[in-house]
């Protein structure tokens, strides 16, 4: 079969990747690189050049099996990271590492802070009682309404938990009232993270996860569509047309690969089956600043960790979190490289690398609505939606859902489709 894939995040990959052992496979992507969030910077610092990667940067092998499974078949090295985790909070003034009693108690007088210590009790007894939620039978409350319910502290809310859901989602903390808390428990619990001790080791590619697209591109036979923006979908009986400025194209079988909204507002012809599953899925949008300014992460130099949630006054403000990617990456220089999500006022423009935009999930119970719809639109009119919008919105999640999608292509009879040339002609 011709198989048109557009889109070339890790689902789009994947996809390609896979389907291209069998089928013959064109790639369509409007960026000038493949990769999606997969995006690797060569920056120069301190006289020496570095790969910065600022979307996709750590997995682990336990909880990203098919993607460790990939990397594994490309002979993709990779290498042991950190995970420690701060807040430092506007409102407060309270600043805290994770990692160790010295670096959670780098501010001295939280020894002595009643609020402090009922934050690390409250922390204690969400563990314990979070998981009776994964035993429902149906979706639960909102986090709001279940930190509410069980009268759980303002330092553990606001200093704490949403913080550390605001930086995994790349979501403002004002939003994560509504996000829904089985869903938050259930990642939280698949990723080993309801417990203090026992887990497991984060990883990253080494030289940047860019080094896996590339090993991909060596190895297969895809055809690539670099700077090709698609315009629009057309589907027949027969058939798929994809039109962009170089005009139409005809293929057997579409996968749309790209977010859900990209891919809803491709169709003109979409049926309300896939308005209405892919129309429920919002998205936040999200600017992304590379840069060398040591202020963006906490004021005690002990606080400073792989991931640096910033909780501003402003309750209503986006979500910031600062990566320092010296941790993350092992990139030994003597100048911090930051990643900064929508604080970029803040940034000296001078110590400016690169400024990014991207797009994540909205994480509701409209979406987790949406993903247990999964069936109802995947096929139809030979076209098929892959993306981690039908999952935590994580590397895994994209690689998974298109691991299902081509299980589904490649299950299906082709003599039960007419050939392309006794269909829509190109």
């Amino acid at each position: 079969m011709r198989i048109a894939v557009i889109g070339s995040g890790i689902a789009g990959l994947a996809s390609a990747w896979w389907l291209s052992q069998r089928h013959e496979v064109t790639l369509f992507e409007a960026n000038d690189y493949l990769g999606g969030h997969t995006h690797t910077h060569q920056v120069e610092v301190d006289g020496q050049v570095h790969a910065v990667d600022t979307g996709f940067i750590v997995f682990n092998p336990t909880h990203y099996p098919l993607l460790t499974a990939l990397f594994d078949d490309l002979d993709v090295a990779s290498q042991p990271t950190t995970m420690s985790f701060s807040v430092h909070s506007e409102r407060s003034g309270v600043e805290y590492n994770a990692t160790s009693l010295d670096t959670l108690f780098c501010q001295r007088r939280n020894l002595v802070s009643p609020r402090f210590w009922g934050m690390l009790r409250d922390l204690r007894r969400f563990y314990r009682e979070a998981p009776a939620l994964l035993h429902s039978t149906d979706e639960g409350p909102s986090l709001g309404e279940f930190l509410d319910a069980g009268r759980y502290g303002g330092a553990f809310i606001q200093e704490h938990l949403l913080p550390m859901a605001s930086a995994l989602w790349s979501a403002p903390i004002a939003s994560l009232a509504h996000f829904p808390a089985r869903y938050l428990v259930q990642f939280m619990a698949n990723h080993q993270m309801l417990q203090i001790s026992g887990r497991p080791e984060w990883r990253v590619v080494s030289g940047g996860s860019a080094r896996y697209v590339d090993a991909l591109r060596r190895r297969w036979r895809v055809r690539e569509r670099l700077e090709s923006r698609v315009l629009g979908v057309e589907r027949h009986e027969h058939g798929v047309r994809v039109l962009t400025a170089e005009g139409l194209e005809g293929f057997d079988q579409l996968v749309l690969a790209c977010h859900s909204d990209q891919a809803l507002a491709l169709l003109s012809d979409a049926d309300a089956c896939e308005r209405s599953v892919l129309g429920a899925i919002g998205y936040q949008p999200n600017e992304v600043v590379l840069h060398t300014d040591a202020r963006l992460l906490p004021r005690n130099r002990k606080a400073w960790a792989a991931w640096n949630a910033h909780v501003p006054r402003d309750p209503m403000a986006p979500c910031s979190v600062s990566y320092c990617m010296n941790l993350l990456q092992g990139i030994d220089t003597p100048t911090p490289l930051v990643v900064t999500l929508n604080r970029t006022e803040a940034i000296d423009p001078a110590k400016v690398l690169r400024t990014l935009h991207y797009a994540h999930p909205v994480h509701d119970h409209d979406m987790v609505r949406a993903q247990a719809r999964w069936t109802e639109v995947q096929g139809r009119r030979r076209t098929w939606f892959a993306g981690a919008y039908w999952g935590w919105g994580f590397h895994e999640d994209g690689i998974r859902s298109a691991r299902r999608v081509v299980d589904a292509l490649q299950s299906l009879d082709a003599e039960a489709y007419w050939p392309l040339s006794q269909g829509v002609s190109a």
